[in-house]
C-alpha cells in the first residue's frame, strides 16, 4: 500500500513513479483496495475494473523499467461516472433498464486518459440517467456524503465527487447538464469543471440533454483539474459538435503559478436571491479576498436568471424524451414482457427499467413536444435560451470572470427534498444559466458552515475561455488557502 496516497496530486503521482518511491502497480493496488471497501461503503462505486487497471499500471512500470519517458498522466488512478463508456465493463447510467450491457468501446475522453497514462479504477454511481440533484436517484441506491452520513453528496455526478473528495482517487470524471458536475463539487468540498460546450467529445457519454451535455472533470485542486482537461479536451471527428480548439500547455501555466489582475464581475440576481445566509457570507468573504488582493470587481446583471430553471427544465425533458427512446428493450439492455408482444413489451419495459425520476422527466419532456404545446414550451424555452446567452455575451464585455455561489445552500439532508421535485429542480437555479448560454464554470471550495459543510464558490468565462478561468480560479484557490497539498 502507497502511505499517504489521499494526500498525492496528479504531478506528485508522476514525480514519484518517476524517482521510483513506488510502482504504478503498487499505485493501483491502493486505490482499487479504497474503492472496493471505502468507495463500497459510500455506495459510490458500482464497478470495479481491476483486470484491466492492473494491466494498464503494468505498461507504465515496464516504460520506467526501460528507462523512456512516460506519459503526463502516467498511473494516475481516476474513476469514471458510469454514463461513460469504458469497455469491457458494464454502463448501467445506475439504472436497471441497462441491466446486462457491457460496453464494446471507450469514450473518447476515456480513451485520451488512457493514452495519458491514466489508470481506470471504477465506475461511480449516479443519479439515473443524469437525471437528479442529491444522488438520491439510483436504482442501486443513494450515494452517502463523504462529509457525513446523513448528507446528500449532489448530483448527479454525486458519486464522481465523493470518491475524490474521500480520498479514493486524486480526479474522477463526471458529466454537467444543468450542474451535475459543479453541485455536487460544492457539496463535497472539490473543484469540479464544466467545460465549453463542444471543447471535449461527447461521444461516448449515454445522452440526456444533447444539446447541453457535457463531460467534465473533478479533482481535489484547480491544477489537478487543469491536467485532466487539458488532456481530454479537443476536437474529436466522431463527435460533430466538438469544436477545433487546443489547450496546449495549459496544465504547466497553471502549474506554474502564472498569474495577472483580473476584473471579476458579481451578477446581482445571483447573490441577491433566496440564498442561505451562511453561503451568502462565505461568497462576500471571498469576494471581499478579491478586493484586498488588488482585483477589480463590479457588479453586474443578468436579468434573465430568473427564468433559467424553467427554460433548462423543458429543453432538457425534452432532448431526453427523444433521447431516451432509444430504451426500448430490443437492441441491448433489460427486456420484459417479450412474449407478449411488441406494444406491451416495450412499455412493460420501460415502466419497469426507469425510475420515478425518469419517467417523470420524458413525460414531461414528451408533453413539451407534443403538437399544440411545442410553440408555448420548447420554442419559447429556445427563445429565452438565447436571450440568456446573449446576456452573457454582453456582460463579458465588462468583466473577464464571473463569480457567484455555485448553489444557494450548502449539502442538504438525505431525503429532504425526494418528494418536492420543485425544490430539488431549484438547487441548479445558479448552474443552470451558464449551461444553457453553453460557457464554461468551475466551483471550487469557499469555506464551510458552521456544521462544516463545504460552500462551492462558482466562476464563469466566456466561451472557451478555460484558460483564462482556471487561472483565475488558481488565484482565488491560493487566495482562499485551499489546494496547496501538494503543490
Amino acid at each position: 500500500m502507497v502511505t499517504d496516497y489521499n494526500r498525492l496530486s496528479v504531478s506528485d503521482v508522476v514525480r514519484s513513479l518517476r524517482d521510483r518511491r513506488f510502482s504504478a502497480v503498487a499505485l493501483t493496488e491502493t486505490a482499487l483496495h479504497l474503492a472496493e471497501t471505502e468507495g463500497k461503503r459510500l455506495n459510490a462505486v458500482l464497478a470495479v475494473c481491476r483486470e484491466k487497471a492492473l494491466a494498464q499500471a503494468e505498461k507504465i512500470d515496464g516504460l520506467i523499467s526501460q528507462g523512456r519517458d512516460i506519459p503526463p498522466l502516467a498511473g494516475v488512478p481516476v474513476i469514471v461516472k458510469d454514463n461513460i463508456v469504458y469497455s469491457g465493463y458494464p454502463t448501467t447510467c445506475a439504472g436497471r433498464i441497462l441491466d446486462g450491457f457491457v460496453s464494446p468501446y471507450d469514450a473518447t475522453a476515456v480513451e485520451r486518459l488512457e493514452q495519458a497514462g491514466a489508470v481506470v479504477i471504477a465506475k461511480a454511481n449516479m443519479d439515473e440517467f443524469a437525471m437528479g440533484s442529491s444522488n438520491e436517484h439510483s436504482a442501486f441506491g443513494p450515494v452517502i456524503s463523504p462529509i457525513r452520513n446523513d448528507l446528500v453528496p449532489g448530483g448527479s455526478s454525486g458519486g464522481s465527487c465523493a470518491v475524490v473528495a474521500a480520498g479514493i482517487v486524486p480526479i474522477a470524471l463526471g458529466s454537467d447538464t444543468g450542474g451535475s458536475v459543479r453541485q455536487p463539487a460544492g457539496f463535497c468540498g472539490v473543484v469540479g469543471l464544466k467545460p465549453t460546450y463542444g471543447a471535449i467529445s461527447r461521444y461516448g457519454l449515454v445522452a440526456f440533454a444533447s444539446s447541453t451535455d457535457q463531460i467534465g472533470p473533478i479533482a481535489r485542486t484547480v491544477a489537478d483539474c487543469a491536467a485532466v482537461f487539458e488532456t481530454i479536451s479537443g476536437y474529436d471527428e466522431r463527435d460533430a459538435t466538438s469544436a477545433q480548439v487546443s489547450y496546449a500547455g495549459l496544465a504547466n501555466l497553471i502549474e506554474s503559478g502564472y498569474h495577472k489582475p483580473c476584473r471579476f464581475g458579481i451578477p446581482r440576481e445571483f447573490i441577491s436571491g433566496d440564498l442561505d445566509e451562511e453561503t451568502r457570507a462565505a461568497v462576500r468573504a471571498a469576494i471581499d479576498k478579491l478586493e484586498s488582493a488588488g482585483h477589480e470587481v463590479v457588479e453586474v446583471s443578468l436579468p434573465r436568471t430568473n427564468l433559467a430553471v424553467a427554460a433548462y427544465y423543458i429543453i432538457a425533458d425534452a432532448e431526453a424524451s427523444s433521447n431516451l427512446a432509444r430504451f426500448d428493450g430490443v437492441r441491448y439492455g433489460a427486456t420484459t414482457g417479450r412474449e407478449k408482444g411488441l406494444a406491451t413489451m416495450y412499455a412493460e419495459t420501460r415502466r419497469r427499467g426507469f425510475g420515478r425520476e425518469v419517467m417523470r422527466r420524458i413525460m414531461l419532456g414528451t408533453f413539451a413536444l407534443s403538437a399544440g404545446y411545442y410553440e408555448a414550451y420548447y420554442h419559447k424555452a429556445q427563445q429565452v435560451r438565447e436571450l440568456i446567452r446573449r446576456d452573457f455575451e454582453r456582460v463579458f464585455e465588462t468583466a473577464d470572470i464571473l463569480v457567484s455561489p455555485t448553489s444557494p445552500t450548502a449539502a442538504f439532508k438525505r431525503g429532504e427534498r425526494i418528494d418536492d421535485p420543485l425544490a430539488m429542480y431549484m438547487s441548479d437555479v445558479l448552474t443552470a444559466p451558464a449551461s444553457l448560454a453553453g460557457i464554461p464554470a468551475i466551483s471550487i471550495p469557499c469555506g464551510r458552515t458552521r456544521d462544516g459543510r463545504p460552500i462551492g464558490l462558482q466562476m464563469m468565462a466566456p466561451a472557451f475561455g478555460e484558460t483564462g478561468l482556471l487561472v483565475a480560479a488558481r488565484q482565488v484557490e491560493r487566495l482562499l488557502g485551499a489546494g496547496d497539498a501538494g503543490h
